[in-house]
């Protein structure tokens, strides 16, 4: 979900801001680097950016009452490293509030610390921590664009929690309140988003090889005849 317009107190929305804007710099010089090191990279990159801007604009509505949407930043996190997704979940948010009234610029850094910054970097740990343990490439693929979207909405609950604890049982209350609403659709979304993240994955390995051996996503030396070998299944 993104936090609607006004919907945070004052203090929450700059105190979210400020969390976000060392991580959105960051993004902003890997995104140059990786720009101007590799042109090559732009379209793929700009690919990236279009997947997380459509999924997140689906609003989905919820059994409880609520709206849920896939996030799309799996993908990016595991092509390009999370501080790039950390801009182009930025420059998402940013249009979506400002042309689809999703969202708010009053609530954009909380929202880009939950989707941009924490989704992207837990999805990727996620994938790396799989890959380490050998498990194949488009299972650690579905993992990564799981964990990324379900963290996305776990970190939302806290932040509305913590703007709204519960009057009687307090943050805690409130946590568990608004993480039950969100769970109820945001699990089968996070599978449908993973699945979907492991189709688009098998196309770019057969027409983007080389490019995501130079982004590691297929490994050489070591572990190159297993990588091929993950290839050469996926492209069958």
């Amino acid at each position: 979900m993104h936090i609607a317009e006004g919907f945070l107190p004052p203090a929450h929305a700059i105190a979210w801001g400020v969390a976000s804007a060392p991580f959105v710099v960051h993004g902003v010089r890997s995104l140059t680097r990786e720009v101007r090191e590799h042109p090559e990279s732009t379209l793929l990159l700009g690919a990236s950016g279009a997947f997380t801007f459509v999924l997140s604009a689906l609003k989905l509505p919820s059994v409880t009452g609520s709206c849920s949407h896939p996030t799309g930043t799996g993908l990016g996190a595991i092509l390009f490293r999370p501080p790039v997704m950390a801009v182009l979940g930025t420059i998402t948010l940013l249009f979506q509030a400002l042309l689809l009234a999703h969202g708010g610029l009053t609530t954009l850094g909380a929202n880009v610390f939950s989707m941009a910054i924490v989704g992207p970097w837990a999805g990727y740990g996620a994938y790396r921590l799989l890959r380490r343990f050998d498990v194949p490439l488009m299972a650690a693929v579905f993992g990564g664009a799981f964990v990324a979207d379900l963290s996305t909405y776990c970190v939302t609950s806290v932040q509305l929690a913590l703007a709204f604890p519960d009057p009687s049982s307090g943050f805690l209350g409130a946590l568990g309140k608004f993480g039950s609403i969100f769970a109820v659709t945001q699990i089968p979304l996070a599978v449908s988003e993973g699945l979907l993240t492991v189709l688009v994955m098998r196309l770019l390995v057969q027409s983007s090889k080389g490019e995501l051996t130079r982004l590691g996503v297929l490994v050489t030396g070591a572990r190159g005849r297993r990588a091929a070998s993950e290839a050469e299944a996926v492209t069958r």
